[in-house]
């Protein structure tokens, strides 16, 4: 079985950024459950308004086929519409960056219990108010890189470490590829075509009812049915164009 991890994280754009966050959770979660996939919420940071500031969650595939496809996602995702909050009408621009990691086998990442440094803290709410009494949030730092990783989702302690332990394992996989890649040539570089997290790669313009990617210079329309999960004409010309 293979396993991923995305990470959705509200960019520019404020609240609406973060309610961007949670349109694309449920874009990902919708298709994950078209493909028959598993999903597991590992991390949340909830904001106003029903927004998501942060989110990351792993999708699992007994077919092994899941990185292949969602790979594409990994990138900035900018919006262009009307927020709830605009009493004027007029159109707001907000970015949302997307990491896709591949979630090591448990052979691949070893971590010394002597790297990390564990810190239990208390849920929190939108506003950061704290939603739980007991301190069952878990925040880990791993000292020799510096990544540090949380997750509160679940009510149970031990959970939540599993999940941030999780998280932790594909940020240092992501990050021993990278510096691989770093390693190599700019011929060799071009050929894996790398995704930045900081490149912008997909506009979502909701009065335009249009998808732009501006990789492959396509567009789609009728974005409600995309949204609503139904992403595969985007995978599949990503596909096509052999990207």
């Amino acid at each position: 079985m293979q396993s991923i991890i995305i990470e959705i994280r509200a960019g520019v754009g404020g609240a609406e950024a973060s309610l961007f966050v949670a349109d694309l959770l449920k874009m990902y979660s919708r298709y994950a459950l078209s493909q028959g996939w598993q999903e597991k919420i590992l991390s949340s940071n909830p904001s106003e308004l029903s927004g998501l500031k942060e989110v990351i969650l792993e999708l699992g595939d007994k077919n092994d086929n899941i990185f292949s496809k969602m790979q594409y996602e990994a990138g900035v995702h900018r919006v262009q519409r009307i927020p709830k909050t605009e009493k004027a009408g007029r159109i707001h621009t907000s970015t949302v960056s997307v990491a896709v990691l591949l979630k090591p086998k448990q052979t691949e990442m070893i971590i010394k219990p002597e790297e990390l440094k564990i810190d239990l803290f208390r849920s929190s709410g939108p506003g950061g108010q704290n939603v739980n009494k007991r301190e069952t949030a878990v925040r880990i730092t791993h000292l020799p890189t510096g990544i540090i990783v949380a997750s509160q989702t679940e009510r149970n302690q031990s959970q939540n470490k599993e999940s941030a332990m999780a998280i932790l394992q594909a940020k240092l996989l992501e990050k021993k590829e990278m510096e691989s890649v770093g390693s190599m040539s700019e011929k060799r570089k071009a050929q894996i075509k790398w995704a930045k997290r900081a490149e912008k790669i997909r506009t979502y313009n909701f009065p335009q009812d249009r998808i732009t990617d501006h990789r492959i210079n396509k567009k789609w329309h009728n974005l409600e049915a995309i949204m609503d999960g139904n992403l595969e004409p985007i995978i599949k010309a990503f596909e096509k164009a052999n990207f």
